[in-house]
């Protein structure tokens, strides 16, 4: 099935800056783990909550295209390189809502330390009403009652549920997952890249291609 028929649809958002195989192992992980009929990647064209991206919104939404191009449960959402706004997680679902419609099921595919973050995200308590939220586990980052701002806690609690729970409902769902740990991040690469070495293996290799064609992230970060 087509990341975008019928069915459950993750949602992916990130700067990608630029995207790697963490990026593409979580979206696979989560499919699989929360049995999604498809994830669409939706790279950030303003992030508001991290500092001036190393490369151009149009060229990190042409990197996650080449690094999801053939993998047929994964769309490219371009919207948001392309707006003049500012990228907020509740407005982008709202868009989605607007386009998918009010019974489409949609998980947000968060890591736990920016589910432990959650509270000081914008309009942050509108989240459950527009989507699930699939809750990616790793060592070093708990769950529990007590490492979680008490509103959040609470909202767990209430709200935790299995995968199969996803298909009942359009939202309001938190489901976690676990996930491989894979020590991998974009500002390591890009310091990689800004030291001359070569950050093969770490990124697809059309991803990598681009970059050097691009002359990409050549200062380090």
């Amino acid at each position: 099935m087509r990341a975008d028929a019928a069915g459950v649809l993750g949602i992916l958002g990130g700067t990608f800056d630029p995207v790697h195989f963490g990026h593409l192992r979580l979206a696979q992980e989560a499919a699989d783990c929360l049995q999604l009929d498809g994830v669409r990647l939706i790279p950030a064209g303003q992030p508001r909550h991290r500092g001036t991206p190393g490369a151009l919104a149009a060229d990190r939404l042409a990197m996650v295209r080449l690094a999801a191009a053939g993998v047929t449960h994964f769309t490219v959402d371009a919207a948001e390189v392309l707006s003049e706004q500012p990228s907020y997680t509740v407005p982008t679902l709202e868009r989605l809502r607007g386009e998918l419609g009010e019974t489409q099921p949609i998980v947000l595919i968060v890591g736990a330390d920016a589910f432990a973050g959650l509270p000081r995200w914008h309009r942050w308590r509108e989240l459950f009403a527009l989507a699930h939220i699939g809750v990616a586990t790793r060592p070093g980052y708990s769950l529990e009652p007590e490492q979680l701002a008490p509103e959040l806690a609470a909202e767990f609690a209430n709200r935790s549920a299995t995968p199969e729970a996803l298909r009942g409902a359009a939202g309001g769902c938190i489901v976690p997952f676990s996930m491989t740990p894979l020590e991998i991040s974009a500002t390591a690469i890009r310091a990689l890249i800004g030291a001359r070495r070569t950050p093969r293996f770490l990124v697809p290799d059309e991803v990598l291609d681009y970059i050097e064609a691009h002359s990409l992230y050549r200062q380090a970060p």
